[in-house]
């Protein structure tokens, strides 16, 4: 006698709520895998964002929280006797001789198997195949900092950062965009108010793009150049920016050593993330900005349409950022390194008139 065999059931669960041991369908919606163990990454907010679950064949399946997985579930049903094929020995209807009744077997041992007939192949054994996950996509290089030689590049300061700027300010005594900046500046320069890096940054775009003072807007962005990053979003975006102009500028001089150094520092952020995941999310996060940059142009147009000369020229500045910054990456997929020079040259001449 035999069972039928258990029959299965397939239930809709919450990603969130998997354990250890749970049957769940793969993607492919034909092959089944065992879960072996269960981790919870969490969102920046804390909340939980992603079930990372490690199969008992290999392999690691990513599961939003949110997301309904299907769980195989197996029951037994009642169970259903099915009678045994008669051996080719006995002949149908043939009754037992009496005194040899047919005993059963004992419990606990197995019954004996058929014997093969000479010339006759064993039934294959059906194999059942093994879970096969792709493996995870490599993880982006991390992008390397300038050794203390290449940081020696950096010129220091020439005395303290507010007799920089005092010596930018004696230089364009009639400029009133670099006089407003330094009145505010020469109260003291503080590091770390996100405000004070933002008029830093501002004196050394004002000394280059309006007043084509390449010597005095590097000295003042060699101020923020050397800045460590400090994960604050809002302060390393002023440091950034300097950072893109300093290495455009050592790139016109000729400076090329000096300005790798400054490429190197603006990737800064790049080596930040351990853990793997993240890392290349944030990798084809930051590969889609460059290749998809904000330059602007719908509110450039407007101004022109409007004939707001001051409002097109302050959106020009931001698209300059914006270029300078993809020039300091090396370009992006969508724009070359050439027609990056064309385009800054462009917005130079554009603000500069």
């Amino acid at each position: 006698m035999t069972e039928t065999p258990a029959a299965r059931h397939l239930r809709e669960q919450q990603a969130g709520s998997l354990t250890t041991g749970n049957l769940i369908l793969l993607p492919d919606g034909e092959r089944t895998a065992e879960i072996h163990q269960v981790e919870l990454e969490r969102d920046d907010f804390g909340a939980p964002a992603l079930v990372l679950a490690s199969l008992t064949g290999g392999g690691t399946l990513r599961i939003a929280v949110g997301s309904s997985v299907t769980v195989v579930e197996e029951q037994s049903d009642d169970v259903t006797h099915l009678a045994l094929a008669t051996s080719p020995s006995q002949d149908v209807g043939q009754s037992l001789e009496p005194g040899h009744p047919e005993e059963p077997a004992e419990a606990g041992q197995p019954a004996e198997s058929p014997q093969e007939q000479p010339g006759e192949k064993p039934a294959p054994v059906a194999s059942v195949p093994a879970v096969v996950v792709p493996p995870l996509p490599p993880v982006p290089p991390a992008a390397n900092g300038p050794s203390e030689e290449e940081l020696a590049l950096i010129p220091a300061p020439a005395g303290t950062p507010e007799s920089v700027v005092e010596a930018a300010a004696e230089a364009h005594p009639d400029a009133m965009g670099v006089l407003l900046l330094t009145d505010r500046l020469a109260k003291g320069v503080n590091f770390k108010s996100g405000s004070c890096l933002k008029d830093l940054s501002d004196l050394a775009h004002e000394l280059f793009i309006t007043l084509k003072d390449a010597e005095s807007s590097l000295a003042v962005a060699d101020l923020l150049t050397v800045l460590p990053y400090d994960g604050n979003p809002g302060r390393w975006a002023s440091v950034e920016a300097s950072l893109a102009l300093a290495s455009y500028i050592c790139r016109q001089d000729g400076q090329n050593e000096r300005a790798a150094v400054y490429e190197k520092l603006i990737r800064t952020p790049e080596n930040q993330e351990t853990d793997p995941f993240k890392a290349r999310m944030a990798a084809k996060v930051r590969q889609r900005s460059l290749n998809e940059p904000n330059l602007y142009d719908k509110e450039i147009f407007r101004s022109i349409d409007n004939s707001n000369h001051d409002a097109e020229r302050e959106w020009r500045l931001l698209r300059l950022e914006s270029l300078l910054f993809l020039r300091a990456h090396g370009g992006s997929e969508t724009i070359g390194m050439g027609e990056l020079e064309r385009r800054i040259s462009n917005e130079l001449e554009a603000v500069r008139a």
